[in-house]
């Protein structure tokens, strides 16, 4: 069986898109291709790498890019998952051949305000509710097509 590509998008391709892109890929990486980009490239968020160093996840050497480059670039994608808010979504590229865009909506970790340790908790929420929505998309995915709707998680944010 072919893996599906997958691109997950955020605003800065720093945080919810890398922590989405290695879910996904430790998850059903013998299902799914998952890459991740920003509208614009940023840094990655060093937050955003400690929470996922807490669950074995090592992120801390990805790059970020720019969903731009990859559409100009002509790389193709059944599924482009937007995880910013859904105002921001919709600056997002449409990538033609793409089977499906999908928008996830999850709090900006660069946003957060508090101490290092108040910001690692609202991280750790978000990793969750990005982990939750990747198993319970591959577990109601079917072939073909889109497959279950699935509606959005609430998670306290």
């Amino acid at each position: 069986m072919d893996k599906k590509r997958v691109l997950f998008v955020c605003i800065h391709n720093s945080a919810r898109s890398q922590i989405a892109q290695a879910f996904l890929n430790l998850i059903a990486g013998d299902r799914f291709e998952a890459e991740s980009a920003g509208l614009e490239a940023g840094t990655l968020n060093p937050i955003a790498v400690e929470a996922m160093a807490e669950v074995g996840i090592d992120i801390s050497r990805n790059t970020t890019r720019r969903a731009f480059d990859l559409l100009k670039s002509g790389q193709r994608f059944h599924y482009v998952i937007t995880v910013c808010d859904a105002a921001n979504a919709q600056k997002c590229p449409v990538f033609p051949g793409a089977l499906r865009h999908i928008n996830w909506s999850f709090p900006d970790p660069a946003q957060l305000q508090g101490t290092h340790e108040e910001k690692m908790v609202e991280v750790r929420k978000i990793r969750e509710a990005i982990k939750a929505k990747i198993e319970a998309w591959i577990t109601y995915k079917k072939e073909p097509g889109e497959g279950v709707n699935i509606p959005p998680f609430k998670v306290g944010f």
